[in-house]
């Protein structure tokens, strides 16, 4: 078999293990190489795609079978970065916010069931519950299924040592493990969480962010096409995250006032930036754009956009309105499982970090840049242009003006003027 034949056999197993994630499937192979199938034909995929992904699908259980391994391990391309492949474990389901769900330990299932109701409860955000929930199964890992109700502070700080010592992991990556386990031993286990004060903690770097020139951003958005050069330009405009963006629904824009509000960021906090007035025709633009495509919807059988579920609850029709349609909606609508109902979500954040990638790359930049680059950007031209740190503390959304001093390392010091009254200027 021919280099080209592994790459076209490499990708069609990605996009099947990206489907068994994130739908629930049948145990039965045959099943779900049929839904799988269904599911490309619906993506516009030709025949001669089809049946090329079911070959690879088939061959990749046939190579299962044959390997006495639980977790097998298969190159599929010579290439140097050779993916592993691993075998779906049957008793393993993921749920909609992408973290195993079932496992072979039905224990530890109820745990995570009820973190899920304590994060819900607390209306903490979709990202906080993924992150949670994963560091909660890898401490289930770790502790190879031990009972929870045995779990003791012992093995919380045997853990995070693990990850300090062993794994050498950054100070954020160990934080964001003892919440998750605090989260877990208070609320969801209500054990006692002991003290922590002798548990080796891993060393935090000083960190200074990737900042572009006007003349970097100006190029990476002159490789951009519609409608990534309208995401990128809001991140860099408004200092927003990329999950901000593209969360935004039509109601956030009041294009009169000149103000965009950004609801449940992170911390679930709102607040509101000011809208750059270059951007307005181009937003305007994206506006009208919404409102054909919903037009469009609604004559198809179209259920709506994805709302909060108590939100939906208390307003059944909110999900058909305009003022509820994402601002940058995927291309195509999204069948839900078992329901079959059509519904659109956002622009998913992949698309826009392929996009941007490939523009930096034409754009022959030798910086490292993500969609983050573009907020420190903002923050930094800011805080160039003499604005307050307090002004941009609430600009980003900060809790801590600690934070937001990270920017000062990115612009030269400068000699600090006496005082003068506005009058003698």
């Amino acid at each position: 078999m021919d280099v080209s034949r592994h790459a076209d056999f490499k990708k069609w197993l990605r996009y099947f293990m990206d489907f068994c994630n994130k739908y629930l499937v049948p145990d039965s192979r045959p099943e779900q190489v049929r839904l799988f199938t269904e599911k490309l034909r619906e993506k516009k995929q030709t025949a001669d795609q089809l049946k090329q992904a079911a070959y690879a699908v088939s061959l990749y259980f046939e190579i299962l079978r044959k390997l006495d391994s639980a977790v097998p391990t298969s190159t599929v391309d010579s290439g140097k970065t050779s993916a592993p492949i691993a075998k779906p474990h049957k008793a393993e389901h993921t749920s909609e916010a992408d973290y195993v769900e079932r496992s072979a330990s039905p224990e530890w299932d109820k745990v995570i069931a009820n973190l899920s109701a304590e994060i819900k409860t607390r209306h903490y955000s979709r990202k906080t519950l993924k992150a949670y929930a994963i560091w909660s199964r890898q401490f289930q890992k770790f502790l190879k299924n031990k009972q929870p109700d045995e779990l003791s502070s012992a093995d919380v700080k045997a853990y995070l040592t693990f990850l300090a010592v062993k794994c050498r992991v950054a100070a954020s990556t160990q934080n964001q493990a003892f919440n998750a386990l605090l989260f877990l031993f208070r609320h969801v286990l209500k054990k006692d969480f002991g003290d922590f004060r002798d548990v080796p903690r891993a060393k935090r770097s000083k960190y200074i962010p990737v900042v572009l020139s006007r003349r970097e951003i100006d190029a990476v958005l002159k490789h951009l096409e519609y409608p990534y050069d309208v995401v990128v330009k809001l991140l860099y405009g408004c200092g927003l995250r990329l999950f901000e963006c593209l969360q935004l629904r039509v109601h956030n824009f009041n294009f009169d006032a000149g103000i965009l509000t950004i609801h449940d960021g992170k911390g679930k906090k709102d607040r509101t930036v000011p809208i750059p007035q270059t951007l307005m025709p181009e937003l305007t633009s994206q506006l009208d754009a919404v409102k054909t495509l919903h037009n469009r919807d609604l004559k198809t059988g179209y259920a709506g956009v994805f709302l909060d579920n108590l939100l939906e609850k208390k307003y059944p029709s909110a999900s058909k309105e305009f003022i509820w349609q994402w601002f940058f909606p995927q291309k195509t609508l999204t069948q839900i499982p078992g329901t079959k109902e059509l519904r659109r979500y956002h622009l998913h954040e992949s698309h826009v970090q392929k996009a941007l990638k490939e523009a930096v790359g034409r754009a022959r930049l030798t910086k490292r840049v993500s969609a983050h680059t573009f907020r420190h950007s903002f923050a930094t031209h800011l805080l160039q242009a003499n604005y307050d740190i307090r002004t941009i503390q609430e600009l980003l959304g900060h809790n801590d003006v600690k934070t937001t001093m990270i920017y000062t390392h990115c612009v030269p010091s400068r000699t600090v003027k006496e005082a003068k009254s506005p009058l003698d200027f």
